[in-house]
């Protein structure tokens, strides 16, 4: 019953704004809570598209718990779902009891209200660094608990946070051949790099630091089969230094020059436009239809 009522009253606020706030995306798809009824299919890019025919993670599953329920984010690609529910069996394997499962799209992707810039498509997922100790957390508990950050308050380095067993879930989660990149803290994948064996490194390549993820980290998969709109994101992992991991010594700058203070410009630059500022005019035209759809 409160789903329906949050609706309403997200589609009453957006008929009550000005024409140009109306016309913005991020309302108009996040005032949706079901999916569209059409065969599933990712639209766009991973920053600029809609995702149609999406399905629900369930909410709890033996080997995972969705979290922050209110945000109704657990939608995504069928191919998004499977690889989820195979990453968190696999997770008991390395001593965990599965995972907790972050943001993944609205029922009907598109660009959020809040948050991220990307997670449009379905074909994104953000996993918590936080071992799950049980499965039966109420829907209030998930709102409340926080995840656990694996990087030193320096930026340069990890805490004890961080596990062998962190290590051998990225690890089989970029083994994965459904998988494009996955998105970590950079002193997780300086570390990662550190310990990986001269034999085993060619999943490296699909880690990928950047700062903002010592919470979770977040998965992006491949563009699917019957998805002919969805736009593969380049340079691929194939492309990106042909048999490299990854770990020269340009990653080294996420922890030195990176975090040095930086001179304020004379003259700051505009404001970029974001995800946030999209009208429907900014998206591929098929995802009026993917808001149409009943």
């Amino acid at each position: 019953m409160i789903r329906p009522i949050l609706a309403f009253a997200a589609l009453a606020l957006a008929l009550a704004l000005p024409a140009a706030a109306q016309d913005r995306a991020n309302r108009l798809f996040g005032a949706k809570t079901t999916p569209s009824a059409q065969p599933p299919a990712a639209i766009g890019s991973y920053a600029r598209g809609c995702a149609a025919g999406l399905v629900q993670l369930p909410e709890t599953g033996p080997t995972w718990q969705a979290m922050r329920l209110s945000r109704n984010r657990n939608w995504g690609h069928p191919v998004m779902i499977e690889f989820l529910q195979d990453l968190s069996r696999e997770a008991t394997r390395h001593g965990w009891a599965g995972l907790y499962i972050g943001d993944i799209s609205q029922p009907r992707g598109g660009p959020m209200t809040s948050g991220h810039s990307s997670h449009q498509i379905g074909l994104d997922a953000d996993i918590w660094m936080l071992p799950p100790r049980r499965h039966d957390l109420s829907r209030r508990q998930r709102e409340e608990i926080s995840s656990v950050s694996v990087r030193t308050a320096d930026q340069r380095g990890l805490t004890a946070n961080w596990t062998p067993a962190h290590h051998a879930i990225l690890r089989a989660a970029a083994m994965d051949p459904r998988v494009d990149r996955i998105f970590v803290t950079p002193p997780a994948k300086i570390e990662m790099c550190r310990t990986a064996t001269r034999r085993d490194r060619a999943w490296l390549q699909k880690i990928r630091p950047i700062y903002g993820h010592d919470t979770h980290f977040h998965v992006r998969l491949r563009c699917p089969p019957g998805s002919p709109l969805c736009q593969t994101q380049t340079p691929t992992v194939d492309e990106l230094s042909k048999g490299g991991d990854g770990c020269d010594e340009t990653l080294m700058w996420w922890v030195t020059e990176y975090l040095e203070p930086r001179e304020a410009p004379a003259e700051p630059a505009p404001p970029a436009r974001g995800p946030r500022d999209y009208t429907m005019d900014d998206l591929p035209p098929q995802c009026r239809d993917v808001l149409a759809s009943r």
